[in-house]
Order: C-alpha cells, then structure tokens, then sequence
C-alpha cells in the first residue's frame, strides 16, 4: 500500500530544476510527493548526458545546456513566469547571487544549497581572500541590505549548510532544559544570540562522520565520495574558514581577519580540505575531521553575535568538523599527493552502499555540561526505504530542500533569507520523516583528551575548547 504523503501547497507555474546530479535526483521525487503542481511545468537544466537517460525514462522536461553569464537570463526567462513557480538551484558553477536578482525580478520564489560563484572562481582567483565563503556570503547579505524585502530567495539550505541551524537552535533549547534554565523560546536573532550566550556556550562544531561504505574497494584515480565530488574538491581546496569566537586566548599564525562585513569569521592560508581537526561524534567518539569552509560556520557565528565588530560582547567559534566517507578520504589524500584531481568521479549510490550511516549533527561545546550533539543519524539502508535515488548523505541535503521551500511558500515575501533566520521548528517539522534517529548526546570529552602524550604539543591546558587545541598539528 503507498504511504500518504503530506502535500504542504500548489504551485502554480513553472518549477525549473537547475543541477540534475546526486541531489537534483533526490530532490525531484520529494518534490512529487509534498507539492501539488503541473507535471509539464517542471523543467530540469541539466548538460550531463550521462542524466539524459534517466531524465527521459522519467519523462521529464530537460534542458540540455550548461547556464553561463552570458545565457543564463535568456535560458531562464523562456522558462520562468513573472511572480509563479519556483527556481530550485542545486547545480555547480552558476552564480546564485546572479540567479538571485533575476528570480526576484520577475518575483519568482527561490532556493539553492550554497552560495555558488560562476565556473572557474573556486580556482582562476588568485587573491586567497577573495575565494572564501566569507567573500561570497558577503556579497549575498549586501545584496540582502540594498534590496530588502520582496520574493523569498532562500540562500544555503541543504544539510549544512541549512538544517544544522535548525539543529542549533534545537540543542539550545535542549541544553535549557538540562541545566534547569527555564526559557521561552526565542522569537528573533536577538533572543538566540542572548539564549546561547547566557548558557556559556562557548562554540559549535558542525560535526559529521559518515561511514557509508561499499563492498568493492576504491580504484586507483578515481575520486569516490557520497555527494558531489566537484562540489567537495571545490570547498576543499577553498582556505580554511571558521567563525572566531570571544573565548579564544590565540590567533592563528597563518590566520586573516576580514577588514569589511559582520567581521565574523577569519580564514586560514591553507585549504580546507587538508587541515584537520579534533572534534566528536556519538559513533566514534573523539576523531578528525578536515576544517573545510562551509557558509553555516559564518552565519551561524554571525546569528548569534551580541554586539558588533571584531571584538564584539559575545560571538560563538563556528566550523565544520567533516570526516567525509573512507573512500573520500583516500580520494583526498590520493588528490594532494598527486597534485591533481583524479579524471574519473564516482558517487555511491543507495544500491552499491551496503553498510554505513552520515552521523550530521552540531556540537555545542564548553557550557556547563561541557558538549552536547544533536544531529541525524540517518542510514542509508532507512534512506532507501525512505525516499527513492539517494543515499543517507543525499536525504540529509533533498529533504532540508523541501522545508526550505515548504517555508517559502508560506512565506513568499520575506527576501533573502539564510536557514539561521528562518523558522526552524516548522522546517524540522518537515524534515524531520527523512532524518532517521535524531537524538542528544552529551560527552564529557575535551580536545585536551586522548592526545598522543610522547609527541608533546603546543596546546592550552587553561581553556580546553580553545581553537589552539582543536587545530592538528
């Protein structure tokens, strides 16, 4: 018997699905289920032949083409209808700030996973600087303050970034409870920042192990991972990014300030993808993950400021603590020691897995129970049962897609809006059927633990959640 499935609106018009990879796939079946619209309205942009097939057996509209600066308003307005429909980005090389403006001048509602630079930014820019999420985030909250208000364009809403600000606020409110601390819950950015501050938390990890695995061993040359591989070459090999808290007593010696902006975050002259860092998750307990730069380490950092500037009241450290898939990180560690991408890229589907889940969560930490998780730990066997053509990493990232314009539909005018600002019980609320086991964990466990005492190390014995100790050296 099909299960019932809760439709959450119509929409009328055009629905353009820009990216037909891992995602796109996942989020199209989604996207059937909880929206009542018009079949030959939806339309994928999608130049992969290898998705030509699928997209015909399907019977899907498609565009074969890649957008570009130069065709992107000419290929998007035969599509899109002034103030109908719906722009789901989840390609790769196209503006999102550019697509942005445009769907916002034709008062079309919009949503993308990542603020994403045209082809070729990630690695023709030179200036270090200037290639960091920090720099395209800018720009969009820019965007934001010169034109307020107006059709919703919901910037970075997949797993994480997006739900992983959801789960903030989650285990702030779930932190409250624990320690006795009778609160409302907050009903703006004020409220939140004041919430965590008076807790004592002193930062967020967004910290992720994903164990999917597959029979069959990784080749030589080809870079496996369980989501985009161009996606994650091009983050990792971005400067390491996190936001910079009022805690910390250091300053990296190969760290940047931002001069202009929220002044949230510094950046690292190293890439993301090379620069580990001591974090923690239920199933393993202490790892590494790689610091790479993520929007929500920003945002997040930003959001819950209490005061302004680079010396702000109180401002929480925010960053990624990413352990990738085993055969992702044998494709990294392949890719920096060769000195070049591999030619072939392989993602794992939800058939080929055959044991493994993505552990995503957020881990508040140096509060007075010390740290405490709270995340999915969804499987990609409960995956498969759950939705069709993606895997536990894929749910994470489709099913948050679908809140975020579940909410901007409801919301049609807010402008442009980041997943931090949005209403987040009614985003997990839609959510939460594809997230698997979404629990608390706390642990009593410190970066100044489990350290490998016969190779001394510069640490702070004085403050343990202290960057300088969470950074490998």
């Amino acid at each position: 018997m099909t299960p019932a499935y809760p439709v959450y609106g119509r929409i009328d018009g055009p629905i353009v699905i820009i990216g037909f990879g891992s995602i796109g796939k996942g989020t199209w079946p989604l996207i059937e289920r909880h929206f009542d619209y018009d079949a030959d309205k939806l339309t994928v942009i999608e130049p992969d032949a290898g998705q030509h097939n699928f997209l015909r057996q399907h019977r899907l509209n498609f565009v074969d083409t890649a957008l570009t600066p130069e065709n992107y308003r000419e290929v998007l307005g035969g599509l899109l209808e002034p103030g109908r429909g719906f722009c789901v980005n989840l390609s790769v090389d196209v503006s999102s700030l550019d697509l942005i403006r445009f769907c916002r001048e034709l008062g079309v509602p919009y949503i993308d996973t990542v603020v994403e630079p045209w082809a070729g930014y990630y690695f023709n820019t030179t200036d270090n600087a200037a290639r960091t999420n920090y720099a395209l985030r800018q720009a969009m909250r820019d965007e934001k303050a010169a034109n307020p208000g107006g059709a919703t364009a919901v910037s970075c809403c997949g797993a994480n970034p997006g739900m992983v600000s959801w789960f903030v606020k989650e285990a702030l409110l779930t932190l409250a409870r624990d320690t006795g601390s009778a609160v409302a819950v907050p009903v703006d950015r004020t409220g939140w920042a004041a919430l965590m501050q008076s807790l004592g938390v002193k930062g967020v990890h967004i910290a992720e192990r994903d164990t999917q695995a597959r029979r069959v061993p990784r080749p030589r040359g080809v870079f496996v991972n369980t989501w985009s591989v161009e996606g994650f070459i091009a983050e990792g090999f971005q400067p390491a990014e996190l936001g910079w808290g009022t805690h910390e007593p250091w300053f990296p010696e190969n760290g940047y300030r931002h001069a202009t902006g929220c002044e949230a975050a510094i950046w690292l002259d190293r890439p993301g993808a090379i620069t580990r860092v001591h974090s923690w998750c239920p199933t393993p307990g202490p790892q590494f993950g790689f610091l790479v730069t993520h929007n929500e380490a920003i945002s997040i950092a930003d959001y819950y400021t209490v005061g302004q500037g680079p010396m702000p009241a109180y401002r929480p450290t925010c960053h990624y603590a990413y352990h990738p898939c085993d055969d992702a990180v044998l494709s990294l560690h392949e890719m920096f020691g060769s000195g070049r991408a591999q030619d072939k890229h392989h993602i794992l589907t939800e058939d080929e897995i055959v044991e493994g889940i993505d552990e995503l969560g957020v881990l508040l930490y140096g509060h007075a129970k010390n740290a405490l998780w709270y995340g999915s730990r969804l499987s990609n066997d409960e995956a498969r049962d759950l939705a069709p053509y993606q895997n536990a990493t894929g749910l994470q990232v489709t099913s948050a897609v679908l809140a975020g314009m579940v909410w901007a539909l409801e919301n049609p005018q807010a402008g442009i809006v980041e997943a931090d600002e949005m209403d987040h019980a009614r985003c997990l609320q839609v959510q939460r059927p594809y997230l698997g086991p979404v629990e608390a964990h706390y642990t009593d466990w410190t970066p100044l633990q489990d350290r490998w005492e016969l190779f001394p190390e510069d640490i702070d014995p004085e403050e343990p959640w202290a960057f300088r100790n969470v950074l490998a050296s």
